[in-house]
């Protein structure tokens, strides 16, 4: 398949990202903000990795919907990602839920879109594209767009090979010799395994292509059932794969920059796993190649000067490594290690931080000691202050203290005053 046959399938695409979920198992991380609107990589926000990949695709008529503690995510996609040419139809359109159809909410992932159905229709598309904001991962939509119309198929299911004990959290997928999907199970107890890797199972990844026509059905139907559900992996998927309608799209072949043949997707809903996608950006080598100019991952970028060092001395000596330092920060006589600090983080003298995420805009005090925590936006750390060292105490003072052991300290945890965003 050429470039500009897939570009030609890109151009006739409309992408709805929903973006509207808390995020409940990030915990006290998402009480005041959406997960897609995470600070991630010192620099980013979840969400610009869905956006990215449409841009970068060639895929440039987006709605976000969002409905969760929206606010910071709006600001971030509005001052962000307005930089798309509107004279020729691109654009990034930010949809609050509105009850469109009746008085109630979002009630599933289908719904969500159904409510938006004449925003998708005023597109006019050929084919629509529904992804979550909330994932990290490189993927060229294109490819798969392709692949979608050369089998003619009524849907599409990206996919991906997952261990059989992670498969219950997904939705599993049986598949035939053409990839067509025979069977799908959403979040099933019992996983089914691949049939040569009794280890492994195929999961969706939540990124589905529909032939236009077909998705305003489907739409429909669900609608008007009022047993279904009206969640995508629950109730649109399986009926379309009852009547022999979805094809399988393997990952392996649209993934950006694969590492040593692995993949990478993740989805970080939790905080032991928000904190390994960060702390993974620190190796030498990361999975998640963010230094491609191929396929660059775009933000809102704040103007702040650049990260400074300062002090040489024995005992007060600024330094980084095996880190990433995001701009506006300065470590002042200070030692970071494997750690990421995110925009404007202040660091004061003699603290060492390990193995931690600062997010933006934290103060560190002097003489502070912190390995293996997390701590939010806006909080001030105070002088001489330690986390991350005995999580017995940690708990004992009021912090999470995840399955993993990362600490998670928040402004309300220290009694601050809490902000969005």
């Amino acid at each position: 398949m050429t470039l500009d046959k897939r570009n030609h399938h890109a151009q006739h695409t409309y992408a709805v990202v929903l973006a509207g979920g808390r995020g409940s198992r990030l915990g006290a991380l998402t009480d005041r903000r959406a997960k897609p609107a995470m600070p991630f990589a010192g620099k980013l926000k979840i969400i610009d990795f869905a956006l990215s990949n449409c841009v970068n695709s060639g895929v440039r008529r987006i709605g976000v919907l969002t409905q969760y503690k929206s606010q910071s995510l709006i600001r971030h996609i509005e001052r962000g990602w307005g930089f798309l040419a509107g004279n020729l139809g691109e654009y990034v359109d930010v949809v609050p839920a509105q009850q469109q159809q009746g008085e109630r909410w979002y009630s599933g992932t289908a719904n969500a879109v159904w409510q938006n159905l004449d925003l998708i229709r005023e597109a006019d598309p050929r084919h629509v594209l529904v992804l979550g904001g909330d994932h990290v991962y490189k993927m060229d939509y294109s490819v798969m767009l392709a692949e979608h119309a050369a089998c003619d198929a009524e849907a599409s299911v990206a996919c991906l090979e997952v261990p059989i004990e992670q498969a219950r959290d997904f939705g599993v997928m049986a598949v035939d010799g053409d990839d067509r999907v025979v069977a799908f199970d959403e979040k099933p107890e019992r996983p089914r395994p691949l049939p040569d890797r009794p280890d492994r199972a195929l999961a969706s990844m939540g990124i589905y292509v529909f032939r236009a026509q077909t998705l305003f059905d489907e739409l429909e139907r669900d609608a008007a059932d009022p047993a279904s559900t009206h969640d995508f992996g629950h109730d649109l998927l399986p009926a379309l794969v009852r009547a022999g309608r979805v094809h399988a799209h393997r990952f392996a072949a649209s993934c950006v920059n694969v590492h040593e043949g692995r993949p990478y997707w993740r989805d970080v809903g939790t905080v032991d796993a928000y904190w390994e996608a960060n702390m993974d950006l620190t190796h030498v080598v990361p999975e998640l190649n963010l230094y491609d100019d191929e396929w660059p991952i775009l933000s809102r970028q704040r103007q702040l000067p650049p990260a400074k060092f300062v002090f040489d001395e024995a005992l007060r000596r600024g330094s980084a490594v095996d880190s990433l330092v995001s701009s506006g920060c300065i470590v002042s006589g200070a030692a970071v290690r494997r750690s990421i600090l995110f925009s404007k983080v202040r660091v004061g003298e003699g603290s060492v931080i390990e193995d931690s995420l600062l997010l933006p805009d934290v103060s560190v005090g002097r003489d502070v000691r912190l390995s293996r925590v997390i701590v939010d936006k806006h909080v001030r750390v105070p002088d001489g202050f330690r986390a991350g060292l005995d999580a017995h105490a940690d708990r004992q003072r009021g912090f999470f203290v995840s399955p993993g052991g990362i600490t998670l300290v928040t402004a309300q945890m220290l009694g601050q005053p809490s902000r969005n965003g």
